[in-house]
């Protein structure tokens, strides 16, 4: 979903043609100032160098030829397939991958009497998101080049985070895999054409939003390879020791739901600084208060009165609220999103109202825990009313805009965009820029020094992009090689798209300095350190009120179960 507060920069003023399609962009919002651009020259190319310790770093470079090889193949498959019919579904599909579609839908399985399936699928996505963007924060690695990629999406904030691995792809084969080892247990009663057609829609939807990430131009093959592996590892975990950890936990004291708090706790204080100013951190620590809500909710099963999941919250099996009607249900969830919102928009604003002056002390006593790119408090005096601080769930003035793109899909809120989102695309845009600039040189020297004025002639025009391929790669590839780095604005053969794409110019014919680079960027909005704080207290309530304190009002103000056996 769009982010307001991190969508990517309206684009530049401009018409661009290439071939036979034209691309109208519209008026810039308010650029970088100066004094936010790095300082012209080379500065960029050793940024990560400088960013990262030592050991990181060379980790990085291991990895990063391997993202620079792909990119040219990637982008011959996205010219070869792209329609508009398929640049609209992948990009409204990839929506059913992300962790705010699930935010919004597990609620519900707890209070439609699926409790253990939807701690399993909380599991498995917050393991998911954390660990991808743990290891995102980590290499700190790009996503592939645009140009010569064209990156369709819906979302403003994807593109600002790193590349690998990919999180969409993680969340899609850990919730498909998870959903095929359900189907395949011994406790499964199903009809067997009602396995095998949730079978079908369980690959249909992992290849869907794996697939995509390659086609949108948002991953690469490393990326949603290693991401797919981790979701099939998370998910193969959870089901297996999953349930026998929830009985432990289940049926040991409140110490069990505090130690596994203070570990999630551990594990956000750990988290790898990025090179740059990634959102992944952010989905990291709401995902982690999620957690700790839930392991603390998810205790209380069974030892009190009202508890609808009494006796057999853990044992896999579920309570049956059919009895109760269309009305009552939909009465139950209505109420029970109307609750989590009204917890949400009170405790954020009071939190962010009354967490920098505690902050502040623990400043002068020298307790802060400081993290790069977050304001100290000492810093600032209050954090502006209204702050969009994450994503992960959505605001009440999001749902008008949802709406929207339900009503529309086609039309509503996708953009093709052409060239850096992210200071990270900025510096390695820059960087092969440079690295190829070297190549070249040398070649030229080399040249020199072994052929005459005759032949370097003509091994110039090859390297024109008008001769022979570079090396062993097809022509076509090389073509797209070259647009690599270079800025020159592209546009695929897909003529009958009657949207607006959005573009990011990177100028043509060598391609913009650095500073007019970082300049076409929107700087990133301020972070305060008191979000991390407000973060997992929001999100620790959110899940404690959905999976416990919400079905046991529902008891107490008539829309209860009533229910107590296991179907």
């Amino acid at each position: 979903m769009s982010d307001p507060r991190r969508d990517a920069p309206p684009p530049l003023g401009a018409t661009a043609t290439a071939t036979t399609t034209t691309i109208t962009t519209s008026p810039p919002a308010t650029p970088i100032k100066d004094d936010d651009v790095p300082d012209a020259g080379l500065r960029s190319l050793d940024h990560y160098k400088r960013a990262l310790p030592k050991w990181r770093y060379t980790l990085r470079q291991q990895a990063l030829p391997l993202i620079r090889w792909e990119t040219p193949y990637l982008a011959w498959m996205q010219e070869k397939m792209r329609t508009p019919a398929l640049d609209s579904y992948f990009a409204i599909t990839a929506n059913l991958g992300t962790h705010t579609f699930f935010m919004i839908g597990l609620p519900i399985c707890f209070w439609c009497g699926y409790a253990a399936f939807g701690k399993g699928l909380v599991h498995i996505l917050a393991l998911g998101v954390f660990w991808t963007g743990f290891i995102k924060d980590f290499y700190s690695l790009p996503r592939p080049l645009s140009p010569p990629l064209h990156r369709i999406t819906m979302s403003g904030s994807a593109a600002l985070e790193y590349g690998f691995p990919s999180t969409h792809s993680a969340n899609a084969v850990s919730v498909a895999v998870y959903a095929l080892l359900i189907l395949h247990s011994p406790d499964n009663n199903l009809p067997a054409t009602t396995k095998l057609a949730l079978e079908f829609l369980a690959y249909f939807y992992a290849v869907s939003i794996v697939f995509g990430r390659l086609y949108c131009g948002m991953h690469g093959f490393l990326d949603v390879i290693v991401g797919s592996i981790m979701g099939a590892a998370i998910s193969l975990l959870e089901f297996y020791y999953g349930p026998p950890l929830d009985e432990y936990m289940h049926s040991s004291s409140w110490v069990a739901p505090l130690v596994a708090g203070i570990i999630i706790l551990i594990l956000v204080r750990i988290h790898p600084e990025p090179a740059d100013d990634c959102p992944c951190f952010d989905d990291s620590v709401a995902f982690a208060g999620v957690v700790i809500g839930l392991e603390f909710g998810t205790w209380t099963y069974g030892k009190i009165a009202l508890d609808p999941w009494e006796t057999h919250a853990h044992g896999g099996g579920t309570v049956d609220i059919t009895h109760l009607g269309l009305r009552m249900n939909v009465a139950r969830i209505v109420v029970g999103v109307l609750i989590i919102f009204a917890w949400r928009e009170t405790m954020k604003p009071l939190l962010l109202k009354l967490l920098p002056h505690a902050f502040r002390i623990f400043e002068q006593v020298g307790m802060n825990m400081p993290r790069r790119f977050f304001t100290p408090a000492s810093k600032y005096k209050t954090v502006p009313p209204g702050s969009r601080l994450d994503t992960l769930f959505p605001s009440p003035s999001d749902f008008p805009r949802m709406v929207e793109s339900i009503r529309n899909p086609t039309t509503r809120g996708r953009s093709v965009s052409i060239g850096p989102q992210s200071a990270a695309d900025a510096y390695e845009t820059l960087a092969y820029r440079e690295r190829k600039r070297r190549e070249s040189v040398s070649s030229q020297h080399s040249l020199k020094s072994k052929s005459s004025n005759l032949e370097l002639q003509s091994v110039h025009e090859d390297h024109s992009g008008k001769g022979v391929a570079s090396g062993s790669q097809p022509p076509r590839i090389t073509k797209y090689e070259k647009l690599m780095g270079n800025g020159e604005v592209v546009a695929s053969p897909m003529t009958e798209d009657p949207d607006p794409i959005e573009i990011f110019l990177t100028g043509e014919d060598g391609g913009l300095g650095e500073k007019e680079v970082f300049s076409q960027l929107v700087k990133p909005r301020v972070r305060y350190d008191v979000e991390v704080v407000t973060k997992l207290v929001v999100y620790t309530g959110i899940a404690w009120f959905a999976v416990a304190i919400i079905p046991i009002m529902f008891e107490l103000v008539g829309l209860g179960t009533n229910q107590r056996s296991v179907q």
